[in-house]
Formats: structure tokens, C-alpha cells, sequence
């Protein structure tokens, strides 16, 4: 059977990534892009193209009329969703379906039921996966009820993730105004208000499983990921494997995300998300029904293409391989590379790239959307890149990450290269000891550090170079550009 031509019904580095497995298997490639995008790097990448709308996500990357009749007019038998967007909509996944084109990913009914925090939880325990102790209902229940689960509690969007309707409440005083704010940031964020109540692991670490399921009943497990370094529950750092796992609670995490997997009814490639308390107890947090951000870490320590495994299951294809198949060799990291301003609270920074220059040697990977001339807008999620790195052990994927983004240099916008770097160097991060509390409890004030870098010395190559032009324009050429303004944080020829 098999797919003959895809869309890739999203944009950036993911399109990129999608584009390049594609390719290997044959797959012609459709890239659809908003106005703004009509030169980026995945519409480039593509075979064929189509607009789909103006620049906002509701009006192009997240109308989904618009990507399915660009599918059908493109002659396309399939849509890979990518991650983010439309990914984890089970309307878009059913819509693709009656439309008789192949959806990249599992079956709409599954994404809804894992999309669900609650429903997901108790399906999950009527499996025999560990959960949280938890409790959901009106506020007054809540108010009633979640107090005997013990102080601390964490109040969790049902419908949604990323951080958005979550507040973590530490005494009885608390709970009513958290519940209520975060029952308004849930509707805002969701259109859905209604919220639930957990308690809270103190020190936990946040471990994944990324786990295959074909359409004829075979499921496997691709060991774990470690997630803990975040900001704000959003990743920032990953790694394979995590350092806390024993052999045995390696294996009982590993049976219990294939045990979700299987009561899922999940087809296609899937993480189970976990938090992790030392020194081996575990309880499932929620299954992401798409391709992480994270998928490198695992595709270098496993030598398994996720996505490629994605589009031959999509095509009907049985898994090529039985778990005991599956070997784990060495140690990865990635790190996001965000166009952002960590001195200013973070905030997304937009703007042309005047400089993009890739760290690279042996065993590192940059998996990125963007290039010099490219142009960063505030429409979209800020993501540059994913910058990973690969070492017999983990040490010396650590002391290569580090090297990696020193060599990284990104002219024209904010980053947070140097912010990661700062995280990799760290004595604790070192010696993995990497709980979800890291970056709050260490680098809650962060400054850079003022030296000298590969970054300082393209800026100084590249405001020569601008400066000759500007000179050659004439003095109001030279005026309206001001490097000193665009790279920030670093003081040329200071040696500082």
C-alpha cells in the first residue's frame, strides 16, 4: 500500500524534518505555508507548495478546510501533522479520515481520549498504570475534596497542557483563588474552563517513553527520555537516557507505557509522560498523541528514523522489528534554541537573521527551519532549532553540547543560546542531578556572562561588513543601522 504523497500540514524545522524522512521512502512532499512564510526554508525544501492563507495560525496553519482541500487539490493520499498546530486535534484527525486521506498518527478517538487529563488518568488506572491521586468535580467538591490528597496540590487544565490553567497550591488559603484563576486561564486558553486537582510530587523528575504501535496489534518501547530542565512546564533540555532510572524501574516504566499504549488503542509513534519520584516510584502524567520535540535524543541513541517508522506504519506497514530487536548505545542531548530574550523575561524575538551559523563535527545534529536572510515572526512559536549532540557516554555528549553552543552564532535576534549553555556548564546539571525545579531554583535572576565567543567574533566580522556598506550608502545608510542594538549581550573587542 503505502503513501505516495504527503502534506506536511506544518512549518518550520518540523516540516524540514518531516520533508527529509519523506524523501528516503520515495514520498513526494507537499509544504503549505501562510502569506509571510512564501520563502521559508520547508516551502523550499518541498516538492510542491500551497498557500494557505494570511499570516495568523487561525487563518492559515489552523484552518483545517484550507490544508485538507489543499491535500486533495494537491493529490495527496496523506497529512503529517508535525507537532503543535493541528497535531493533537481529534476534529482534524476525523476530518482527514472522511476526507479518505491518510492521517499521520493515531485514530481521532484515541487523541481525544488522551487529550483528556481526567478521562485519560482513569483509563489509565483501569489498565494498572500508576496515577496520581487526583480529584475532579465542581468547585465546591474540589474545595471539599482535594484537601485530603494533602498539601501540596496541583490544579491542572482537563482539556489542555503546556502550563496554561496550572497552579501549584501549598495551603488551604490558596485553593479557591487558584482554582478560579486557573479555571479562567483554561477557558482563555482551551474554551474549556473545567480543571482537577493532584497532588503534588515534591522533587520529581518528569521521565518519558516514547513508544511504536503498528495496525496490526505490535507495540514497542524506545526506553526513556529525561525532561526535567524547564521553564515554566515547558521543556528546555533533554536527554537519553535519564540518570535516575535503576534497571528495574527502567522495566516497570517501560511495561507501563506499552500497558497505556495497548488500552489506548494507539496506532502509530506516541511518548508516555511520567513523573518520576526517586528512588522508584513513577505514576503516568499524560500521553502526547504526536512526535515530540524531543525525538533526536532517541533516534541517536536508538538508530531507529521515528519519522520514517511513522509514515510506513500510516501506510499499513507491520513494525520491522520485535522489542528485543531494540538496543540503546551511548548518551544524547538536545538543547531548543529559541529566538528570545532570556534578560527580559524570555519574551519571543522577532526580526531577520542576518547571520546563521551551525555548530558542527562529529555526532552533532541541528535540526532547524531557518537560515541567514530568513525572516523570525511574532505569529508563530519562536523555535529555532533543536541542537543535539551524541557521546559514548554522557559526559562527553555534555562536553560536546557545550562546545556546540559556543560555536552557534544567530545574528539579528535574541537567543537563548548562551542561557543553555550556562545550564549544560552547571555542577548539578553535570552531575545529573536534573529535577523539575533546576532552572527556578538556579537561574531564576540569570545574567549572561560578558566573554568572548564565536558569537563576539561574527558580530564583530559581521558589523564590519554591514559598516562598509552603510559607509558606501552614504552617513544616513550608516545611522539607521545599529548593530550595537541587535546583538546585545556582547561588548566587541573588550575582551569582557
Amino acid at each position: 500500500m503505502g503513501i505516495k504523497k504527503l502534506l506536511i500540514a506544518n512549518r518550520g524545522e518540523i516540516a524540514v524534518r518531516v520533508i527529509k524522512s519523506a524523501r528516503e521512502l520515495g514520498i513526494k512532499c507537499v509544504a503549505v505555508h501562510s502569506d509571510i512564510d512564501r520563502g521559508a526554508r520547508h516551502v523550499l525544501a518541498a516538492d510542491e507548495a500551497r498557500c494557505i492563507g494570511e499570516a495568523s495560525p487561525l487563518k492559515s496553519y489552523l484552518d483545517m478546510g484550507k490544508i485538507i482541500a489543499a491535500a486533495k487539490d494537491s493529490g495527496c493520499d496523506a497529512i503529517h501533522p508535525g507537532y503543535g498546530f493541528l497535531s493533537e486535534n481529534p476534529k482534524f484527525a476525523a476530518l482527514v479520515a472522511e476526507a479518505g486521506l491518510t492521517f499521520v498518527g493515531p485514530k481521532a478517538g484515541t487523541i481525544a481520549l488522551m487529550g483528556d487529563k481526567v478521562a485519560s488518568k482513569e483509563a489509565m488506572s483501569k489498565a494498572g498504570v500508576p496515577v496520581v491521586p487526583f480529584v475532579k468535580g465542581t468547585e465546591e467538591f474540589c474545595l471539599k475534596e482535594a484537601p485530603k490528597l494533602g498539601y501540596p496540590l496541583m490544579i491542572k487544565a482537563i482539556a489542555g497542557g503546556g502550563g496554561k490553567g496550572m497552579r501549584m497550591v501549598s495551603a488551604p488559603e490558596q485553593l479557591k483563588p487558584a482554582l478560579e484563576a486557573a479555571s479562567r486561564e483554561a477557558l482563555k486558553a482551551f474554551g474549556d474552563g473545567r480543571v482537577f486537582v493532584e497532588k503534588c510530587i515534591v522533587k520529581p523528575r518528569h521521565i518519558e517513553f516514547q513508544v511504536l504501535a503498528d495496525s496490526h496489534g505490535n507495540v514497542v518501547h524506545l526506553f526513556e527520555r529525561e525532561c526535567s530542565i524547564q521553564r515554566r512546564h515547558q521543556k528546555v533540555v533533554e536527554e537519553a537516557p535519564s540518570t535516575a532510572l535503576s534497571a528495574k524501574a527502567r522495566a516497570a516504566m517501560a511495561d507501563a507505557a506499552v500497558k497505556a499504549a495497548k488500552a489506548a488503542n494507539y496506532v502509530n509513534a506516541g511518548t508516555v509522560e511520567f513523573i518520576f519520584e526517586e528512588p522508584d516510584k513513577f505514576y503516568f502524567l499524560e500521553m502526547n498523541t504526536r512526535l515530540q520535540v524531543e525525538h533526536p535524543v532517541t533516534e541517536l541513541t536508538t538508530g531507529i528514523d521515528l519519522v520514517r517508522e511513522q509514515l510506513l506504519i500510516a501506510g499499513g506497514e507491520k513494525l520491522g522489528f520485535r522489542q528485543e530487536d531494540l538496543l540503546r548505545r551511548g548518551h544524547a542531548l538536545e538543547c531548543r534554541v529559541y529566538a528570545e530574550n532570556p534578560e527580559n523575561n524570555f519574551l519571543p524575538s522577532a526580526g531577520k537573521v542576518f547571520l546563521f551559523r551551525e555548530p558542527t563535527g562529529p555526532n552533532i545534529r541541528n535540526d532547524s527551519g531557518f537560515g541567514s536572510g530568513d525572516e523570525i515572526s511574532t505569529y508563530y512559536d519562536p523555535l529555532i532549532s533543536k541542537l543535539v549532540t551524541y557521546g559514548a557516554t554522557r559526559e562527553e555528549a555534555r562536553l560536546r553540547m557545550l562546545a556546540a553552543l559556543r560555536e552557534y552564532v544567530v545574528l539579528g535576534v535574541s537567543t537563548n543560546i548562551a542561557f543553555l549553555a550556562d545550564i549544560i556548564a552547571h555542577p548539578d546539571f553535570a552531575a545529573g542531578k536534573t529535577y523539575t525545579d533546576f532552572i527556578p531554583k538556579f537561574f531564576e535572576d540569570w545574567k549572561p556572562r560578558r566573554e568572548k565567543t564565536e558569537l563576539a567574533l561574527a558580530c564583530a566580522e559581521h558589523s564590519r561588513a554591514r559598516g562598509s556598506r552603510g559607509n558606501a550608502a552614504g552617513p544616513a545608510k550608516e545611522a539607521a543601522y545599529n548593530p550595537w542594538k541587535e546583538l546585545g549581550q556582547f561588548e566587541i573587542g573588550t575582551g569582557k
